[in-house]
């Protein structure tokens, strides 16, 4: 789907007559359900998740709403969460990404110094069988192994290969964080969620400058397969993390202020360090919520409890997103992602736009997906997501349905994703 720039003149007036040029005495909340756009499947009666699943909430404000698509990762740069919601969040990511990594490490509490590359450090699941090389990518997330099971794990590897050079810190569930004094930071790695399924020969680290990370990985594989945390894994019928993965290097990160950009009080509420390391790079509070897990089991009670508490205690802008769709796209799971997404509506955007409709304020509500996460394909794709803008202050002929279609047949698609929050404050 290409449209020309001319389409987004022919909807400017009416954007600018919808929104106005003031983001004083208004509230914002913006919902990003992770990879929630997809393809239409079988299972699902030839829908997609967006359109099988029943979300009232959702599709009630669409019908209300200025409707959309966007495409978020610019040309040439990598689909992934962090391009994508610094773009939402209206930083260019062709100016500020330097990988997710450094932002994943700002989350956890780390220290970058300026030699420093922070590393993503998945601990994944291979198969058993076969030399290292010629194991397979079962499972990029070791089964979603807890955050207590894994912190065993990465201890035990910084032990043995951790140095002074080079160290290993634990992050939440499959996803940790290694810092390498002088390490190289241009090293194209291959992304492990892209190649489940996989033979991993052709997709190690190889050649000079990768022969010091495939000895790392192939190290971990003699440390974790036989150590007891996986051994009792196996013995409950879970997958071992029985290997190190290392993909996105990256520098210091730098972001600007996103209340001196926007004069905006913003918080952020997520499970994953990314975001929250996004969040916190642009001056934004974040927030934490107990038992929010970054999967379909997380906690939505909890994650529309504190964005109520956030508004209520001063914050103009507060930014929720949800992983849950996008593991469950990656692990192909297609009745989680409806689930998840039903969840999102019912748990999550209901009781907060119950709020703010009784709060007395105006209020603007954005929701979209980052990027979509197929379940066919199991893996981030560069598509145009539907985007969705509601205002309390007036009603917009939208869509009968939110989803990929209906936001593709409006004709109205915006070529960068740092444009939406012009549109929307």
């Amino acid at each position: 789907m290409l449209f020309s720039l001319i389409n987004i003149r022919r909807h400017k007036s009416n954007i600018l007559h919808f929104y106005g040029d003031k983001s004083k005495d208004m509230k914002y909340l913006v919902l990003i359900p992770d990879g929630m756009a997809d393809e239409k499947l079988p299972q699902l009666q030839n829908k997609t998740p967006m359109q099988y699943a029943d979300k009232k909430t959702m599709d009630a404000l669409a019908a209300r709403s200025l409707v959309g698509t966007v495409s978020n990762v610019p040309e040439g740069m990598v689909p992934e969460s962090d391009t994508a919601n610094m773009a939402i969040l209206s930083f260019d990511p062709k100016v500020y990404s330097k990988g997710r990594s450094p932002l994943e490490a700002v989350s956890m509490g780390l220290t970058m110094q300026d030699d420093d590359v922070a590393y993503r450090c998945n601990i994944v699941t291979l198969s058993d069988e076969g030399e290292y090389d010629e194991k397979i990518m079962i499972d990029h997330s070791a089964d979603e192994i807890t955050t207590a099971e894994a912190d065993q794990l990465i201890r035990a590897l910084d032990k043995e290969l951790g140095n002074e050079i080079r160290r290993l810190y634990t992050g939440v569930s499959y996803r940790h964080c290694i810092l390498w004094k002088g390490g190289c930071d241009t090293y194209n790695f291959m992304r492990p969620h892209d190649i489940l399924g996989k033979c991993i020969k052709d997709y190690l680290p190889s050649g000079k400058d990768g022969q010091v990370f495939y000895e790392l990985m192939r190290a971990s594989w003699d440390i974790l397969n036989s150590h007891p945390v996986n051994q009792a894994r196996r013995e409950r019928g879970l997958r071992p993390a029985n290997s190190i993965w290392l993909w996105s290097p990256g520098k210091k990160p730098a972001l600007p202020s996103f209340k001196e950009k926007w004069g905006l009080d913003a918080a952020v509420i997520s499970a994953v360090d990314l975001i929250k390391g996004i969040g916190l790079c642009a001056d934004m509070k974040s927030i934490d919520v107990e038992g929010a897990t970054g999967n379909v089991h997380t906690n939505y009670d909890g994650k529309a409890a504190a964005a109520i508490d956030a508004f209520k205690n001063g914050a103009d802008y507060v930014y929720i997103h949800v992983e849950a769709p996008d593991e469950c796209g990656h692990r192909a799971e297609i009745q989680n992602k409806v689930l998840s997404i039903e969840l999102i509506d019912k748990k999550i955007l209901a009781p907060v736009y119950e709020y703010l409709k009784g709060s007395g304020e105006d209020f603007k509500i954005m929701i979209l997906p980052d990027h979509p996460t197929p379940v066919r394909l199991r893996t981030h794709t560069y598509d145009p997501v539907p985007f969705m803008i509601y205002s309390s202050v007036e009603d917009k002929s939208g869509v009968d349905m939110f989803c990929e279609e209906s936001a593709q047949g409006t004709g109205l698609y915006l070529t960068s994703g740092p444009e939406l929050m012009k549109y929307l404050i």
